[in-house]
């Protein structure tokens, strides 16, 4: 399927319900005031760039890449990273302590989908979330490099006690050699990739080249802003979803859908990760294949 930008006045859907008047045709128009007060909610976060084959990997802490629900905990509230609120039990927040985190809620390799149902429910089910694990990776708008904001992690996890709060443990490379011997272990056994934290970051909110993730293969999250029509087998229901790429960038991605998701596609405004093999000169995804719904992030 060929990529096309467009100027179609459709505005990025940030929230889900009434704001939206959603159609197969993509004819979706979103009320401007409730797309920028959700966008104002939003928490200032550090974002990934893609790791560059040819740099030197030993400046940088590793983690692998968890397969899971980012969340910003504000020291009183527990939010994803577009600023909706996450519905979790009393006695998960109550333990929590009372300081900007930034982490991911996970429930183990290849389990997203079971766990993106329950931390989306507007009521938790407490027996759900009993396995729910919040992995913590750094501290939001904190001081010091990022060595430092990790050694702060680890004695507040240790002075919260909690066996389902924990940091997401971080390793040293030598070489690029070492770094993709890394990587391709953690994919054989389920993980999504790698993530490397140059040790003497300061924290910075936004894209970052301090911070980069490495898989076998790249993805990338887009939002979903209009359902495109089908044509041939597919009339009648999604031919493609237009996409809006955080940069403003949009394109059509057609392929990776099964037909179920034909019939009932993703919801405007909702965030889908892609798969893609490389970039165009105008900076859009090549070969781009849908991978998953992420949810109204």
């Amino acid at each position: 399927m060929k990529h096309h930008e467009t100027g179609t006045s459709i505005y990025v859907a940030l929230m889900l319900g009434s704001v939206f008047a959603p159609t197969l045709a993509g004819a979706v128009v979103a009320d401007p005031a409730a797309v920028q007060a959700a966008a104002a909610s939003a928490p200032a976060l550090m974002h990934a760039r893609l790791w560059h084959e040819g740099d030197d990997p030993k400046a940088y802490w590793v983690s692998e890449k968890l397969d899971g629900v980012r969340a910003f905990w504000d020291g009183q509230a527990l939010r994803f990273r577009s600023g909706l609120p996450i519905a979790a039990p009393a006695w998960f927040t109550n333990a929590l302590p009372k300081t900007a985190l930034d982490g991911e809620l996970w429930l183990g390799r290849g389990r997203f989908d079971e766990l993106s149902g329950t931390v989306r429910r507007h009521v938790p089910v407490d027996a759900d979330w009993r396995g729910v694990k919040y992995m913590l990776f750094d501290l939001p708008g904190a001081a010091g490099p990022f060595s430092e904001r990790t050694q702060r992690l680890t004695a507040l996890v240790a002075e919260a006690n909690q066996d389902w709060l924990q940091t997401v443990a971080q390793q040293r490379v030598a070489n690029a050699a070492a770094l993709h011997t890394l990587l391709r272990a953690t994919v054989k056994v389920g993980g999504e990739g790698l993530v490397l934290h140059r040790t003497n970051a300061l924290w910075s909110p936004g894209r970052s080249d301090a911070l980069l993730k490495l898989k076998l293969q790249p993805d990338e999250d887009a939002r979903v802003v209009a359902h495109l029509p089908g044509k041939g087998r597919h009339t009648g229901r999604l031919g493609a979803l237009l996409l809006e790429m955080p940069d403003g960038k949009r394109f059509a991605l057609g392929t990776g859908f099964t037909d179920a998701q034909r019939e009932a596609p993703p919801a405007i405004g909702s965030v889908v990760t892609y798969r893609y093999r490389d970039r165009t000169p105008k900076g859009l995804p090549k070969f781009a294949s849908f991978l998953r719904v992420r949810g109204p992030e």
